[in-house]
């Protein structure tokens, strides 16, 4: 009896073995599908300065169109409408990583097995699992009424983030509750799992069901329509604190009328848009934001990484993270600063933390401008 129960463990071990083997090699498989998928055979490949590989693909055959939301998808080359961000006055600068990709190809930053399992368990973790993540924003919105869309200049900083922590300041267009929120939001972050680095970059994110699904970047949806502009690159030179040197850019999502597709704009150039069949109930946004949010990993890091500059807002241009001249697209489709009353902030992190405030209309120079930022810390205590 001892030889056989010997016998069938062995057995049954080895069969456990086999099924949890049989398991790894399908994940492994499905990766490496994924992969073929989102690095699309390129006309010219572009080694960039800060590290990375960027393809240049041809625009009809972008990942984009694998999404099964947009297997029958008609390619809008441009928006039907023209954008206008205001920038700030002064001195400025924005030294936004660029490629030059033929025409009729885009801009694709070529995808590892690494950072695609990253991208997905970090997305899937966005904001929604505090068990794994630990968020705080710091934000002013305009809600309760319809949007066509959002725009502002942000200026840019490199807040010190250690692993297992991130850090941005975006703005973003949202609507819906619970499982059917639908969120796109666009701006900076550092985030050292994404991309295995401490610099800034350039992002975006969406979703269509309180971010189960969604993902960062032109991993899935976002079709890219700019041959210079990619999302995920970076940014090398950024502000400091009290330099009058600003770095900093403008930045829009707006709703293509004609087209229901979000546009997605920077310093004035569409970069590219948002399907409008990837959203479950985006015809329209019923909030819009901008601000900061931070994320912790309590497994990882025991305090909270810096937002923008890392300092509070005091009221001084120089010594924090801002959105100037933010507008949005109200309901007979014009583009306006929301009146100070209407704009709400909020922060629930420790005052010691982050802050936000909104300090509405100040001239052609910023006209309606917001600050936010803080050193983090030990903010969960």
């Amino acid at each position: 009896m001892n030889r056989l129960f010997y016998v069938l463990c062995v057995v049954i071990s080895s069969i456990g073995h086999i099924v949890d083997g049989l398991a790894i090699l399908n994940e492994d498989f499905e990766l490496e599908r994924q992969l073929n998928v989102i690095n699309k055979s390129p006309i010219k490949s572009i080694y960039t300065k800060s590290g990375s590989i960027v393809d240049c693909v041809e625009i009809n055959k972008q990942p984009a169109f694998d999404h099964p939301l947009l297997w029958n998808h008609t390619l809008q080359r441009k928006p039907s409408f023209k954008t206008s961000v205001k920038i700030s006055a002064g001195k400025s600068s924005f030294p936004l990583e660029k490629v030059e990709c033929p025409k009729e190809t885009v801009p694709i930053q070529r995808t590892t097995k690494d950072s695609l399992i990253q991208s997905k368990s970090l997305f899937n973790a966005h904001i929604l699992d505090q068990n794994k993540f630990r968020s705080f924003g710091a934000y002013a919105y305009h809600s309760d009424a319809i949007h066509y869309g959002v725009s502002g200049t942000t200026n840019v900083y490199n807040p010190k983030v250690s692993n297992g922590q991130s850090s941005e300041s975006s703005l973003y267009v949202s609507n819906g509750i619970g499982d059917g929120t639908n969120v796109i939001a666009v701006g900076w972050h550092v985030y050292p799992q994404l991309y295995k680095d401490d610099k800034t970059h350039l992002f975006s994110l969406w979703t269509s069901d309180n971010f189960k699904s969604g993902c960062f970047n032109a991993y899935c949806g976002f079709v890219q329509t700019d041959r210079s502009y990619f999302l995920g690159s970076s940014i090398e030179n950024t502000s400091s604190y009290g330099n009058p040197h600003v770095v900093q850019f403008s930045t829009s999502i707006y709703q293509d009328e004609k087209t229901q597709n979000w546009w997605l704009s920077v310093e004035n150039k569409a970069i590219g848009y948002f399907p409008a069949h990837l959203f479950s109930n985006l015809n329209k946004a019923t909030e819009v934001g901008w601000g900061g949010l931070v994320q912790s990993h309590p497994g990882v890091s025991a305090s909270d990484p810096p937002m923008g500059s890392g300092h509070l807002p005091d009221g001084h241009v120089l010594h924090s993270a801002y959105f100037s001249h933010i507008q949005f697209i109200n309901d007979r489709r014009e583009d306006v600063g929301p009146v100070y009353g209407a704009v709400r902030t909020s922060s629930k992190a420790p005052e010691k933390c982050y802050g936000v405030k909104y300090y509405g209309y100040k001239g052609k120079e910023l006209g309606c401008i917001l600050l936010f930022g803080g050193p983090g810390g030990a903010c969960g205590n």
